[in-house]
């Protein structure tokens, strides 16, 4: 996967707040690399299989592009091995 690019991507900086919940629902194998907002919860699409994890960094990376974070300030809490996902900001908060 190459970097995805920041301005294909939804502005998500306000969830750049220490302690947010961020609720995705995850489509591995896709056409591109994407992310639309459905309510509150994240649809992510990603172009890489779900093997060995592959596709959990796939989508945490596109996560921190999106919301202009480093990706390690992102911790997947719940969803390792589903389809939905929780990640948790633990980045201090932008002001």
């Amino acid at each position: 996967m190459g970097k995805p690019k920041k301005k294909d991507l939804p502005d998500l900086s306000e969830l750049a707040c220490k302690g947010t919940e961020i609720h995705l629902r995850v489509t591995p194998r896709a056409a591109r690399n994407a992310i639309v907002r459905d309510g509150s919860v994240l649809r992510v699409s990603v172009t890489v299989v779900p093997e060995n994890g592959k596709a959990n960094e796939a989508v945490q990376s596109l996560l921190a592009t999106a919301m202009g974070v480093a990706r390690s300030d992102l911790e997947l809490k719940r969803g390792q091995t589903a389809r939905d996902k929780l990640f948790v900001y633990v980045g201090a908060s932008r002001s």
